[in-house]
């Protein structure tokens, strides 16, 4: 009993302790009040709201829509578990090696692990007018998108213990580099690639890891003979308008605070996603005969995905371009993924990678420094070299991306296993893994 007693002393001196250190380390920052935008901070706190959205109950209603009705519990609540994970992991040390001072062009240093350091003063580079910590929290949301967005390669097959190591890894792994070498003054900054929201690290990463994920986990029981078709468009066009809602602070929270830049990547992103989804629409409607509500929904989200990397660089004339061929080319990807024959359940490399890699080489070609001195001028701008730094950028996220989450499931699969067994899958996850069912 005392020695029971004598750790609980123990535990709660640690306690005390950790919260006297952060606690010190925010009072210590509060003398910058004077130099905090309200509207910046707002805008930022607004931007950070509409990405959380994006994932629940956007993403949640998207891909549960589109699963069977044995699967929506299993594949709605992995959105909220990835949030959960990936948010501890960011406080404690991703956020610190992603954004804190650079060590060597790869990785960001431990200055600021555990938030220490990361409170109400603003950051001369990530966050200008506005506190640091909302720059931080911002950056937490995009970091648990991203790997909610790879699981959907994979849904109605994996393990939900699996899933949450899978993503909890990933995004210390994979993740936290990418934004590094890109938004953290790493290497790829450094030869000059931008990335306004994401093109890179979160599109294109997602594609490609899901593409490895599929290639791991295998084909769905019954794929290609049983009925799999999604069991509920209402959610997906719910989720779809969630997502696209959303997307204006993913997109739009990227130019750091409520300025003209946020004004133009808002438009811009609109703009890139209704061009995507009549583009889609149309070609479906040529090839299939019907326009159908998955087809707009899904060259929305294609076009979204477009729109991410030059949303603050690019301009009107060039987004409808870019949302045109993004419609247009994901919808020839899913086409041609049953030819191929890989199981990419939800379609993830088709309209996120691919829409991904088309907005990272536009902003090569469209950028231009007077929409936003920040950024850098493309091809139709005199920066013939503009494109070249792009296409190093989406080859090197690719590479790193789908070599990293193959060794990862291969460790998981190893240690604990990746999917469930032929007949959990035959009953479905809703019941398999929780015991609860969507529908009565």
């Amino acid at each position: 009993m005392a020695q029971a007693g004598w750790s609980w002393v123990r535990t709660v001196a640690v306690m005390v302790g950790v919260v006297g250190w952060t606690g010190g380390a925010w009072g210590q920052e509060t003398g910058a009040a004077a130099s905090i935008d309200s509207g910046d901070t707002a805008w930022l706190l607004a931007a950070s709201a509409l990405v959380f959205g994006m994932i629940m109950p956007g993403l949640a209603f998207f891909y549960g829509g589109l699963v069977r009705s044995k699967n929506v519990i299993g594949t709605m609540v992995q959105s909220i578990g990835i949030v959960c994970v990936v948010s501890a992991i960011w406080v404690l040390c991703g956020y610190s090696l992603a954004f804190g001072p650079d060590r060597g062009g790869f990785i960001g240093g431990l200055e600021w692990i555990g938030l220490s350091g990361v409170g109400a003063a603003p950051h001369p580079v990530y966050a200008p007018r506005a506190p640091h910590q909302a720059f931080m929290l911002f950056q937490m949301l995009f970091a648990a998108f991203t790997p909610a967005l790879i699981v959907g390669a994979i849904a109605e097959r994996v393990k939900f213990s699996a899933m949450l190591c899978f993503a909890g890894l990933w995004s210390l792994f994979v993740y936290v580099p990418l934004a590094h070498w890109m938004w953290g003054g790493g290497w790829l900054a450094r030869i000059g690639a931008v990335d306004f929201a994401g093109g890179t690290v979160v599109h294109v990463s997602s594609g490609f890891s899901a593409l490895a994920c599929a290639m791991i986990l295998g084909k769905r029981r019954g794929w290609r003979t049983d009925y799999m078709a999604p069991h509920n468009l209402p959610y997906v066009l719910l989720g779809t308008g969630l997502l696209w809602l959303g997307w204006f602070g993913f997109n739009g929270g990227s130019a750091r605070g409520a300025n003209a830049v946020a004004v133009g990547a808002v438009t811009m992103t609109h703009i890139t996603a209704m061009a995507s989804a009549l583009s889609w629409m149309v070609l479906e409607w040529h090839h299939r005969g019907k326009p159908t509500v998955l087809g707009l929904a899904s060259g929305a989200v294609a076009g979204l995905a477009t729109s991410t990397a030059g949303a603050g660089f690019v301009g009107p004339m060039a987004s409808i371009l870019l949302g045109v061929i993004a419609g247009m080319a994901s919808y020839l990807a899913i086409v041609w993924k049953g030819k191929i024959g890989y199981d990419d359940t939800l379609d993830v490399l088709g309209t996120h990678g691919v829409g991904g890699i088309l907005g990272t080489l536009g902003v090569g070609l469209f950028a231009s420094k007077a929409l936003n001195a920040a950024g850098a001028d493309g091809l139709f701008f005199g920066n013939s070299g503009q494109l070249g730094i792009q296409l190093v950028a989406v080859l090197a996220t690719v590479a790193f991306s789908f070599v990293g989450t193959y060794v990862i499931l291969k460790l998981i699969d190893g240690g604990m296993g990746l999917r469930v067994s032929p007949e959990e899958e035959a009953t479905g996850l809703d019941l398999t893994q929780h015991n609860e069912r969507a529908y009565s």
